[in-house]
Parts: C-alpha cells; sequence; structure tokens
C-alpha cells in the first residue's frame, strides 16, 4: 500500500498550520510508526503515511466524532483510529508499544471554526458549546451561564490572560441568559470596546474553550506519558495555539533536554516556528512548532 493516496471529497479537507516544517521536523521514513493523538481531518496522516507507506503502523486519536467519520479512510487502510481525548490515549497506550512519530497539534481543528454549530466562532453566531467532544456535558453555556462570578473570572483571567476579567465576568452574569455566541462576544465588546482588528471577545473565547475542554491540564499530565511512548530515536513534534500551551512545552522540553547524563530529549527546534498569517486559517498567527528526538528510554541511562 505504499504511497496509497486517500482522496476526501469534503469541505473540510485544508492543508494543515506550519504542514511542511512538521513534516520535516517528523522525518518519516518507511517502515516506521507514526501516533497523532490529534488527527482532525488527516491532513499530516497523508503525508507521514506518504513517506513510510505503512498504514498498519498508524494510530490515529481524535476525540471529536467528526473527525473520527472523516478519518475512516484510513482505517479501510489498515490504520488504528481512537476516539478519546488525547491524555486517556496516551495513558492508554502507556507501556504497550513505542512509535517513530508522534504528532500532537493542540487546540481546535480549523474546520470547526467554520461550524456555526460548534460554538468555537464569535464570527459566526451559534449556540455556546465549544466542546471538542459532544458527548461531555460541560459545555460553554454552562460555564457563561451557570458557574459563580468568581470562578467564571477566574477562568477568563487564568485561561484568558484578561485584565479585565472580573469586569467581564460581572457583566456578563448581569446579562444571563446568554444564548449564542454573538451575544456573549457583544458583551464583551460593551465591556472592553473595539481597538485595532482583533476582536475583544478573542481572550474571552480562548479561556472558555480551554476550560471546557480541560486543555492546560490534559497536556501538562500527558507531555512526560507521551516521551514514554517515544522509540529511542522518535521524534515528537507540538503545536501549540497559545502561549499557555507553549510555555508548558518549552519548559517541559527545555527541562528533559538540559538534565545532562539523564537527559532523554535533544531538541529539535531551539526556537519556536512560528505561524504565519492566513486568511483560510486564523489559527495559524498564533502557531507554534516546537519538536524534540528521543535519544534514550531511560532517566537511569539505559538505551
Amino acid at each position: 500500500m505504499k504511497n496509497k493516496k486517500l482522496h476526501h471529497h469534503n469541505n473540510h479537507q485544508h492543508i494543515p498550520v506550519l504542514f511542511e516544517d512538521t513534516v520535516r521536523l517528523l522525518d518519516p521514513r518507511a517502515g516506521e510508526s507514526y501516533l497523532d493523538l490529534t488527527a482532525g481531518y488527516g491532513g499530516h496522516a497523508q503525508a507521514i503515511l506518504d513517506k513510510t507507506g505503512s498504514p498498519s503502523l498508524m494510530v490515529l486519536n481524535d476525540r471529536d466524532s467528526d473527525a473520527i467519520k472523516h478519518l475512516a479512510a484510513f482505517k479501510r487502510l489498515g490504520a488504528t483510529l481512537i476516539q478519546d481525548d488525547f491524555y486517556s490515549t496516551v495513558l492508554d497506550l502507556g507501556g504497550q508499544r513505542q512509535f517513530d512519530m508522534i504528532l500532537a497539534d493542540l487546540g481546535v481543528s480549523s474546520p470547526h471554526f467554520d461550524k456555526a454549530d460548534r460554538g468555537f466562532s464569535f464570527s459566526r453566531d451559534g449556540p455556546l458549546d465549544m466542546r471538542m467532544d459532544q458527548s461531555q456535558e460541560l459545555t460553554a453555556a454552562v460555564i457563561v451561564n451557570d458557574w459563580p462570578e468568581a470562578d467564571l473570572a477566574k477562568v477568563i483571567a487564568d485561561f484568558g490572560q484578561q485584565p479585565q476579567a472580573a469586569r467581564l465576568a460581572r457583566a456578563i452574569i448581569q446579562a444571563r441568559p446568554i444564548g449564542t455566541t454573538g451575544q456573549l462576544a457583544d458583551v464583551v465588546q460593551t465591556v472592553l470596546g473595539r481597538h485595532g482588528k482583533r476582536h475583544p471577545a478573542t481572550k474571552t473565547f480562548q479561556a472558555l474553550r480551554i476550560a471546557v475542554n480541560d486543555e492546560l491540564n490534559q497536556l501538562e499530565k500527558s507531555l512526560p506519558l507521551i516521551i514514554d511512548l517515544l522509540a529511542p530515536g522518535g521524534r515528537l513534534a507540538v503545536i501549540s495555539f497559545h502561549s499557555l500551551e507553549d510555555r508548558l512545552v518549552k519548559r517541559f522540553f527545555k527541562d528533559d533536554a538540559d538534565s545532562g547524563y539523564e537527559a532523554r530529549l535533544k531538541l529539535l527546534t531551539k526556537h519556536a516556528i512560528r505561524g504565519t498569517d492566513d486568511v483560510h486559517n486564523p489559527r495559524a498567527r498564533s502557531a507554534r512548532l516546537r519538536a524534540v528526538v528521543k535519544i534514550k528510554n531511560q532517566k537511569e541511562g539505559g538505551s
């Protein structure tokens, strides 16, 4: 099945952010294994498959049911599909096998911003949802309409890095019930005003999405376990989309790579590779790519 090409008849097919740099750093070779923790719509997976020719050595994970449906073509070729959050998948795979390449493309799949009913975007009015896993109970509407003011302010401050979090939380409480993304964006704009190109609701929406999907906690718990899943010589690439994620990845990679004889990792990127403006992809501008190679298995020095 070498160089087997999948043909997607789907409007959501797109080139992922930092696509060429990611594939270059993962450096796929014939017969190598690949774990994609956030496979999305399969853009990276197809590029890896073109190089390895080994669909049976691919494990593609995503927590979103739409993505899993889209990835069914890979399953027909022999790839393993898993629908779960990536922390649970990493936990389940631990001790079972190791991979030559692992990718974590964090945040929301870009096509979801185009779907108003998913509630990720203030530019398309839709329900306050923001769940990557649509089977979970917690939605943005629950946080916005039911959480106490202090908890709401903390989410906006911690995850949105928003200095006006207290004022925003108060205004949101007073505007309850808030039913749609457009209504919430209007409340935020009323409080903050409109300055420059960036919509004033950007940070608040980021904060709610992180809280709904437990994004930072997932990442922090997963990083040490992901390293255990890498084979010696294996490459790990992580694409993050805000400074909170990137800081966690940067610190974890650097701490391990700088730990002298006990280091398991070697940095492939001294500095993050940054995304560029792309009118077709709202995530591109904020993207940061970091990568490492595993130089040995155990901190005790075993290889």
